[in-house]
């Protein structure tokens, strides 16, 4: 296993702190739809979701996005940020990561379109975190829990599309910094 050149660990650090930030920051306004839709959530993790994804589509090692969701589940363990889920926390960070990292492994032989092939991997990402949230803390009703689950989805595949669009544009970037491990975008 080859080891982890230190601006992969930086730029992984940095999509791991802007995952746990913009929960925080657009949480209040998600809160204000899904308290509307009387679900629990759903929108904001979709949106975090997308800097895992970003990374780990931009650095292309298998396991990335597992590794980045473990340090996020230790960040939020530390910082108080677990949610409803409280101790079970690390499991709505680590299945999601995990699901990132299949998908892209899984996808990565696919000839998809790379906006639909993210929007892909950040909507199952999101649902697998919807999942986990409803399998370990709410047991929702099957009508509620499917409208949770489509507004998960919902918003994975919109930041799972914004997602492209930023690793478009640092893909170029990145290559000429020699972030990632090889020539492919």
């Amino acid at each position: 296993m080859k080891k982890w050149k230190l601006n992969q660990l930086i730029f992984m650090a940095l999509c791991c702190d802007l995952g746990l930030i913009s929960k925080r920051l657009i949480g209040p306004a998600a809160n204000l739809i899904t308290d509307a839709l009387h679900i629990p959530g759903g929108i904001g993790t979709g949106f975090s979701l997308m800097f895992l994804v970003i990374a780990a589509s931009l650095i292309k090692r298998r396991g990335c996005a597992f590794f980045m969701a473990a340090v996020q589940s230790v960040l939020a363990l530390g910082m108080g940020m677990v949610g409803s889920m409280g101790l079970l926390a690390p499991a709505g960070y680590l299945v999601p990561g995990l699901v990132i990292d299949l998908m892209l492994w899984g996808t990565e032989p696919m000839r998809l379109d790379p906006a639909a092939r993210l929007a892909a991997v950040n909507a199952f990402a999101a649902v697998s975190a919807a999942l986990i949230a409803d399998l370990l803390v709410f047991h929702l009703p099957k009508a509620v829990l499917a409208l949770y689950l489509g507004t998960a989805a919902f918003t994975g595949i919109i930041c799972g599309g914004l997602a492209c669009q930023v690793v478009r544009r640092l893909s170029p970037i990145l290559q000429k910094e020699g972030l990632k491990e090889d020539g492919r975008t």
